[in-house]
């Protein structure tokens, strides 16, 4: 599965569990966002590009 985000308007945590919960993928934020620290991905707002 593959989610492609703006740049200038990245996916937050709570974004993507809401993406993955209508997937029928039950995901809190929290691990959201523990997954994407262990996978080295950045948070939204140094994701963020102008």
């Amino acid at each position: 599965m593959r989610f492609s985000e703006n740049p200038r308007n990245p996916y937050s945590d709570q974004k993507l569990a809401d993406l993955l919960k209508a997937k029928d993928m039950e995901i809190s934020r929290r691990t959201v966002a523990k997954y994407r620290d262990e996978l080295g991905i950045a948070a939204t707002t140094v994701r963020k590009r102008y």
